[in-house]
C-alpha cells in the first residue's frame, strides 16, 4: 500500500473522531449493558445496540445516526451486526486499537 493511501485512511479515521456525537457513541458502546440495557431484541453486549436506541439516546435524526455510525464504521472503530432488518453496532475494539498504537508511534 501507498505510504499516501495510508496517511488517507489514517486522516479518515482522525475526522471521524472529530464529532461529540460520535465520541459519545464510541464511549456508550464500551459498556453497552449499562447504556443500553433496556434493549429488548437481545443483549446488547452480544449481538451490539440497535441504530434505534442510539439515535434516541444521541437525541438527532435516523439519517444524522446513520450518517454518524457509517463514519465509524468505514473509519473502522464499530462493527454492524445486521439481523433481519434492523442494525446493531458494537465497538470494533481491534480496528481502535490499532488506531491507537499508530497515534503513539507516529505522535
Amino acid at each position: 500500500m501507498h505510504i499516501f493511501a495510508v496517511m488517507d485512511d489514517r486522516i479518515e479515521q482522525t475526522k471521524a473522531l472529530a464529532s461529540d456525537a460520535r465520541m459519545a457513541v464510541l464511549d456508550w458502546l464500551k459498556e453497552p449493558q449499562r447504556h443500553f440495557g433496556h434493549q429488548q431484541t437481545g443483549d446488547p453486549a452480544e449481538i451490539g445496540v440497535c441504530v434505534t436506541l442510539i439515535t434516541e439516546k444521541l437525541g438527532m435524526s435516523q439519517p444524522t445516526v446513520s450518517r454518524h455510525l457509517e463514519l465509524l464504521r468505514r473509519a473502522g472503530f464499530v462493527a454492524v451486526n445486521r439481523i433481519g432488518r434492523w442494525s446493531f453496532f458494537s465497538r470494533n475494539e481491534a480496528g481502535l486499537s490499532d488506531y491507537r498504537r499508530w497515534l503513539h508511534d507516529n505522535l
